[in-house]
């Protein structure tokens, strides 16, 4: 009944739509194409503007506030230049501001130029083909904060770095600030003149959160890039090749005790080197090089709640030879997942653009180390990566107007015996309310012959495909869509991040937006059922979904919705009722962020085939009591109560994450970061099918000291601490390291 009452509501939305579509007023035109000229003299980037290479540079003084108004004038004036020279893109800033003492504006870590601040950003499309656009940050202190956004799946990617210099001053009048982008940093067509793609966006957060774009953007717009103003008039930009030369020399001495509570031995010290090299041979490509590649993590991953959970957890990739081109492999299905990728000795990857058509492909060999998802349609589980391999990753995407065709290819030939390939196409159609996307792959893999690692490695062969295809129309008031996925028992992807298969699903989703005016500024009412069965036609799973998403004054984001799940769990189909919820709020320049976010109702025990009841919680919070000085807390539990044989409900299990990070920030380049971390778990062993332990806990410290001069010439001295529960169940120390790293970036 759910399934038929949200099928006709897509069909009244359809026809909603289409009498929306013809009473929609007309968002204001976009700008004219915009002039840039060589700047008439030298520019110093330290913030003033008074250089003489800004007199008589291109200027963008039409702003709108599309956020929370539709295209309104903004309640503050911007005003912005832009210039070039022989070697650098300059941009300026001036942000107007009626109470300069409002402004927010802290020290914080590089790429942490968020929109609970004061900021701008500059997207450039240096390829002018509107499919993806390098984003440059800067907030108050001249703090920067980059990535890349793609349009193919409406994502900004932070994971990205890009050389370039910036400054920003606060005055009587706001504050403004002036970015140098070196020409070897961006990759655009051999083409002369040039034409790009820019648009500017100031974050502006007081009562509302303001989003002041240089360009308009019609509500309901199903793109992003589209919708960057054109910049003509540059000429002679360098073709010339550049080189980055990055080597970099690390220590450690780490000593580790036998269990928790006996002694730490002395321990042992250990120093590596390596290398990253970058070629530009010209602006429309870059040949990564990399020599027994550093890719540690000094920062912990983020604290995620494994238990109870059916697949596996996603990690986004913070490793720079993986990240050019990045934009690239946004496909339906997650076809390639970089960090499966754990321990390069080394690597060699060509990424660039000829015409209409961009690629890019690597080639590595791996160590070996950590996990390989084992997918299923119920269920994911894991096996230690214990072998070294080669690895090989290929993409080309090629455009047609707004739309693209693309094919990725990936491979991995175990040493030893064993492989994993896996190729197909996708493509992506879109009109001005639409857009298609789906791909196809096929794999082939014979597992290595290791039964001692998982059961299924014995050297069999396994085939099978993926399908994904997705539709979503968008409008001012409805967006609606559908997405078919399926998924062959055979099919594995070792490069990418694939965790359930053998399995078909289908959902489809609809919505009605509200825009009222007053604290609230968006409500939007949704329904989306979602309907799964495995290759026999056995259900996996159904789920009903009708839910409200809320945006409002502060930054409110609020959202509500009842799931309605039957999933397979100990042989029989069970039911369960669920409210999950989100909250998040930026209430002020003391607590930039409060988030909440959680369930509660019943929830299904997967491993002991049962309905509980329980609740999930996390508290996330930003706390700032000095621009220097930020708090970010991370508290979150989560249980479930189980019946029992004959008597009341008990506790199956508690799972609790504290973390406490504490960053002391001296300026634009310097930090220190104090974090602590403590995971518990209590577990009865009675109500499981399987031995548990009791209570599992462990509790991670480190310290960390960041000089930075750019983004890869840096010095890192670090920290850390690792605790575990000896026989009394008491946190004892395990393993205590130092840590140092230094690296510097030689450009020619």
């Amino acid at each position: 009944m759910r399934t038929l009452c949200l099928a006709a509501t897509l069909c009244a939305a359809a026809r909603a739509a289409a009498q929306e579509a013809a009473a929609t007023p007309a968002p204001p035109a976009p700008p004219p194409p915009l002039s840039v000229q060589r700047a008439a003299g030298p520019i110093t980037v330290d913030g003033l503007l008074d250089d003489p290479g800004w007199q008589g540079a291109a200027a963008i003084d039409r702003f709108y506030e599309t956020q929370p108004g539709d295209n309104l004038e903004p309640p503050v004036g911007t005003v912005a230049w832009v210039a070039y020279d022989e070697g650098y893109f300059y941009i300026a800033v001036k942000c107007l501001d009626p109470d300069p003492g409002r402004i927010r504006a802290p020290f914080v870590e590089r790429d942490n130029v968020l929109g609970t601040d004061d900021n701008v950003a500059i997207f450039l499309d240096t390829r002018n083909d509107r499919r993806s656009a390098v984003e440059l940050r800067v907030n108050p202190r001249g703090i920067q904060g980059d990535a890349v956004f793609s349009d193919a799946n409406f994502s900004e990617d932070f994971s990205p770095d890009f050389y370039y210099d910036s400054a920003a001053r606060i005055t009587a009048e706001g504050w403004q600030a002036e970015l140098r982008v070196p020409f070897s940093t961006l990759r655009y067509p051999s083409a002369d003149p040039q034409d790009w793609g820019i648009r500017i966006w100031r974050n502006y957060p007081r009562e509302f959160r303001y989003a002041i774009y240089s360009t308009p953007e019609p509500r309901g717009s199903n793109c992003y890039v589209c919708h960057l103003a054109t910049l003509t008039g540059l000429r002679g930009l360098p073709t010339a090749s550049s080189l980055l030369f990055v080597p970099y020399a690390t220590g450690q001495h780490v000593a580790e005790a036998s269990a928790a509570g006996e002694p730490l031995g002395d321990g042992e010290g250990e120093a590596d080197a390596g290398l990253d090299l970058k070629w530009t041979p010209s602006a429309e490509s870059a040949l990564d090089l990399t020599v027994n590649p550093d890719f540690s993590q000094v920062e912990a991953d983020v604290a995620q709640i494994a238990t109870n959970e059916r697949f596996a957890l996603f990690y986004p990739e913070k490793r720079p030879f993986f990240l050019e081109g990045v934009d690239l492999f946004a496909t339906p299905i997650q076809a390639v997942y970089s960090r499966t990728i754990t321990s390069p000795r080394g690597g060699l990857r060509l990424t660039g653009k000829r015409g209409r058509s961009s690629y890019t492909g690597l080639v590595s060999h791996d160590r070996g180390g950590g996990l390989v998802v084992l997918p299923g349609p119920l269920s994911s589980g894991f096996a230690a990566q214990d072998y070294e391999s080669w690895v090989g990753i290929g993409r080309v995407r090629h455009d047609l107007g707004r739309s693209f065709v693309g094919v990725v290819a990936t491979g991995r030939v175990i040493d030893g015996g064993g492989h994993n390939w896996v190729a197909g196409p996708d493509f992506q159609w879109r009109s001005a309310r639409d857009r298609i996307t789906g791909q196809l792959l096929w794999g082939d893999t014979r597992t290595p012959v290791r039964p001692d690692l998982a059961a299924e490695w014995d050297g069999r062969y396994l085939g099978g495909h993926a399908l994904s295809l997705d539709w979503d129309h968008d409008t001012r008031t409805w967006s609606y869509g559908a997405e078919y996925r399926d998924f062959g028992d055979g099919f594995r992807d070792d490069q990418g991040f694939v965790p359930q298969v053998g399995y078909r699903q289908g959902e489809a989703e609809a919505g009605y937006s509200f825009w009222p005016e007053g604290f609230l500024r968006l409500v939007r009412p949704y329904g989306q059922v979602e309907y799964a069965v495995d290759r026999e036609g056995e259900l996996v799973a159904q789920r009903v979904f009708p839910g409200v998403f809320i945006q409002g004054g502060k930054n409110l984001a609020l959202e509500a919705n009842l799931e309605f799940e039957r999933a397979p769990a100990g042989g029989r189909n069970l039911s369960s009722t669920q409210l999950s919820y989100f909250l998040q709020l930026d209430p002020s320049r003391a607590i930039p962020r409060v988030v909440v976010q959680g369930f509660v109702g019943e929830d299904i025990d997967v491993e002991g085939g049962r309905v509980g009841t329980g609740a999930s919680v996390q508290v996330t919070a930003s706390i700032r009591p000095d621009p220097h000085l930020t708090f970010d807390l991370v508290a979150a539990r989560r249980w479930l109560d189980v019946p029992t044989a004959g008597g009341p409900k008990a506790r199956l299990f508690t799972a609790d994450v504290q973390r406490l990070k504490a960053t002391w920030s001296f300026n634009a380049r310097a930090f220190l970061r104090l974090i602590g971390q403590y995971l518990n778990t209590e577990n009865d062993p009675s109500l499981y099918p399987f031995p548990v332990a009791a209570r599992e806990a462990g509790f991670s410290g480190s310290a960390l000291f960041s000089y930075r001069l750019n983004w890869q010439t840096a010095l890192f001295v670090g920290y850390g601490d690792e605790r575990g529960l000896d026989e009394a169940e008491d946190l004892r120390r395990v393993q205590r390291s130092f840590f140092v790293k230094l690296s510097y970036a030689i450009q020619r």
